[in-house]
């Protein structure tokens, strides 16, 4: 179990991360790297929650019509069956690197996994969108006059022989996560229960955050079943379903050295694997 003052240890490391430490060499000797330095190495880059940071001003700022464009895009390969919404989190989230996810625009990333997808799973060749890419850039060298950019396809695909995932078509009229109702039978926790957030190493993907990991709280909300992020990405048909529970941490235990209200808490799902009882 670890201590919320060992936690935000671990995540002052993780922000002095770039390509290397400061005071090792690049491609270090293992026995270089300590515990905390490979660990800091493996967090996943979506996970940011409590890192050290500039501070964030909230802007009313207006979409662009290039990401409206782009949520379109998402959500239309998700209904056709071409992937999860889960897989574009991750390739867009996640699997970018550090400098890039800080560095671009939210639907930037978005468009990143648009591109790694489609080019990953064979629908398009990379040489194919770099091509097209050089002939919008020519198209538009004066810009667009104001105008939203035509789309000009060459020619109509057939469709028929795409592989596709079964999820779009079993979630008709459900949605997620309703479609998994009643699979992942009868929660091991009950409301009202002291659970701890179990240290499971973390090394590509998963939506249970850093900051809560070790810490004690209390199951407030039974909330749904569904497969956890870690399985559901890539619509793996044997992936777990399993109960997920709103847990509620006392805010003074999760963040060292908080200074609020004793009375301050913090809510968050957490999937049942990531739960063990407190106190043994």
């Amino acid at each position: 179990m670890s201590t919320a003052k060992e936690r935000a240890e671990q995540l002052h490391l993780v922000a002095r991360l770039h390509s290397s430490y400061p005071e090792l060499i690049d491609a270090p000797y293992p026995d270089m790297l300590d515990h905390a330095r490979i660990a800091a190495y493996w967090k996943p880059v979506h996970d940011v929650g409590g890192e050290p940071d500039a501070p964030m001003f909230l802007e009313g700022k207006e979409y662009e019509t290039w990401e409206h464009m782009t949520y379109v895009m998402c959500e239309v390969l998700a209904w056709r069956g071409i992937w999860l919404s889960e897989e574009r989190r991750r390739i867009g989230n996640v699997d970018v690197g550090r400098a890039q996810y800080l560095g671009l625009p939210y639907y930037g990333r978005w468009i990143i996994a648009v591109a790694r997808v489609l080019i990953e799973k064979h629908h398009i060749k990379l040489g194919e969108l770099t091509e097209r890419m050089v002939e919008i850039q020519e198209r538009y060298a004066n810009g667009t006059g104001g105008k939203a950019p035509e789309a000009k396809p060459r020619g109509e695909g057939d469709g028929s022989g795409v592989a596709r995932n079964e999820h779009h078509k079993r979630a008709v009229g459900k949605g997620d996560p309703q479609v998994y109702a009643g699979q992942a039978g009868e929660p091991r926790f009950a409301l009202g229960d002291e659970v701890l957030v179990r240290e499971m190493p973390v090394i590509f993907y998963t939506r249970t955050p850093a900051y809560c990991r070790g810490a004690t709280g209390k199951i407030v909300e039974i909330a749904y079943e569904s497969p956890a992020a870690e399985d559901e990405t890539f619509a793996m048909d044997d992936a777990k379903t399993e109960w997920f529970y709103v847990v509620q941490f006392p805010m003074a235990d999760l963040w060292h050295g908080y200074g609020g209200p004793t009375g301050d808490t913090l809510q968050t799902e957490i999937p049942e694997r990531w739960l063990a009882p407190a106190g043994g």
